[in-house]
């Protein structure tokens, strides 16, 4: 997935109300850029911290700036949570990624459980007698060993009903599955921050005996592209 339009470096001065951030750019002015993360951003929002943007032209909205990129020390951050269903996506459709070779349908944002909508509903239309398939993206940025991803970084009780209704899936006799898309550049596994949320930790444990899978995959990053990288071991 290529930035429409080429980001910009920046250093972040702080961020609040949770979508929201002041940020200097290169020639010093000091504008507000959007924060397209609900989520703590533990570890990648302390003041200082330099980071890439992408401005925007669009009289509709208000901030001409949308913070993308944590740059620390050349280890890559996507802070833009919506970015990993576009490259996942993009990595289905071209074949990409092992596991899900064989659906050649990709259906995003479809209704199912209550009140709920998967990520991607894949179906093999060449080979019917293949289940359907829900996949449920969750974008993954915290680290707080060297090497090793975690998820969540803050309590998600929405991520822990994601996984029962995907278990609900599996005892209807379909595949599904949660796909951890670890953005940042420095890990090389995955697991569940039990310690952040337990609940979420019971959750997808529960979801896995009923035969829910589990697939992480690394990102490759640079100011100009994210694509979707090689599988991490998740434990």
């Amino acid at each position: 997935m290529r930035f429409p339009t080429p980001l910009v470096p920046a250093t972040l001065i702080r961020r609040y109300k949770r979508f929201l951030a002041d940020i200097r750019l290169e020639d010093g002015t000091e504008v507000t850029a959007h924060c397209a993360n609900p989520g703590s951003m533990l570890g990648l929002a302390d003041p200082g911290t330099k980071i890439w943007v992408e401005p925007n032209d669009d009289p509709k909205k208000k901030l001409k700036y949308g913070w993308r990129l944590v740059d620390q020390a050349g280890t890559f951050t996507v802070v833009d949570t919506a970015i990993a269903n576009r490259v996942v996506k993009e990595a289905l459709l071209a074949g990409r990624i092992e596991a899900l070779r064989d659906y050649s349908t990709v259906l995003p944002e479809q209704k199912y459980g209550e009140k709920s909508r998967i990520d991607f509903l894949l179906r093999a239309e060449a080979t019917p007698t293949l289940p359907d398939v829900y996949v449920e993206v969750k974008s993954v940025t915290l680290s707080r060993q060297p090497g090793l991803a975690e998820f969540p970084d803050s309590v998600t009780a929405r991520g822990a009903r994601h996984m029962e209704e995907l278990a609900a899936m599996t005892q209807a006799g379909h595949r599904a599955m949660v796909l951890f898309l670890v953005q940042r550049s420095d890990a090389d596994r995955v697991t569940v921050a039990a310690d952040i949320d337990p609940a979420y930790a019971a959750a997808i444990t529960a979801a896995r005996a009923s035969g829910v899978e589990v697939l992480a995959l690394s990102s490759i990053i640079s100011a100009q592209e994210i694509t979707a990288g090689p599988a991490l071991p998740f434990a």
